[in-house]
């Protein structure tokens, strides 16, 4: 197999040849998003530059403390980033299981592939834990934002019902069956269609990563099925974590709705 070319920094400049185009296409359509994507562009660039020699010292010196290290900064701040996305106002009792659920969704599917399916050791080795640590925890990100968004705007748009059944003698778990598996069907979709189209539709980043790195095939290709199917268990049990308890916090003790 072929080594990886190393991009010259102009063919790397020549890329945001793209940039360009996309802000002349949204000047040209009156669509007022440029300082937001020259924002975007910049801050991409900045923040993938500082991770790449960060990942570079952090791969040269493996150390159990550094690793744990990145892992949590990058759990961390997706669960920063869940909670600032939410359009309505999350209470504490809601940020908490947040947390909690994408917490033991992300460690527990993470430390059962690198331990059980790849047999990492070290298990701290930085150059397997980093990088699939940060797809399980982005895929998990999305599908407790879209989780989170679909169960409050599903708990307000059908409240009335919800209150209609726990006149009937409902109790809130069955009152809320329908919404909450409503939360857990949307939050579960992107993972499921990324399924559908991999291999045919699209090629997925590890497996293009490791064949540009010079790896066979075959051997991305049994990656990237093991880190898909990682990826649906972090995510579906950070979902089921969060919709299964995340509907409780609109009642009060007496399982009275208050919203």
């Amino acid at each position: 197999m072929s080594s990886v070319i190393d991009l010259e920094w102009w063919r790397l400049a020549a890329a945001y040849l793209f940039v360009l185009i996309l802000i002349a296409i949204v000047k040209a359509k009156g669509i007022s998003r440029e300082k937001e994507i020259i924002i975007a562009t910049v801050r991409m660039t900045v923040q993938l530059v500082i991770v790449g020699y960060v990942l570079e010292y952090v791969f040269t010196n493996a150390n159990p403390f550094y690793t744990v290290l990145l892992v949590g900064i990058m759990l961390a701040f997706a669960i920063y980033t869940i909670q600032k996305r939410i359009k309505s106002e999350l209470n504490r009792a809601m940020k908490n299981l947040v947390a909690l659920s994408m917490s033991a969704g992300v460690l527990v599917s993470l430390i059962y592939f690198l331990l059980v399916v790849i047999g990492v050791s070290p298990w701290y080795q930085p150059t397997y834990v980093i990088p699939i640590a940060g797809m399980i925890v982005g895929n998990s990100m999305t599908g407790i934002a879209l989780g989170v968004n679909t169960l409050m705007g599903e708990m307000h748009s059908r409240k009335h019902l919800v209150e209609a059944a726990l006149m009937l003698g409902a109790t809130p778990k069955q009152a809320c069956k329908e919404i909450v598996n409503r939360a857990f069907d949307a939050a579960m979709m992107p993972t499921i269609n990324s399924m559908v189209g991999m291999g045919i539709v699209f090629l997925p980043g590890m497996m293009t990563g490791q064949i540009l790195g010079g790896a066979s095939p075959i051997v991305s290709i049994e990656y990237q099925i093991a880190i898909m199917l990682g990826i649906v268990g972090s995510v579906s049990l950070s979902v089921i974590l969060f919709v299964q308890f995340g509907y409780r916090t609109f009642f009060n003790r007496r399982n009275q709705l208050e919203l």
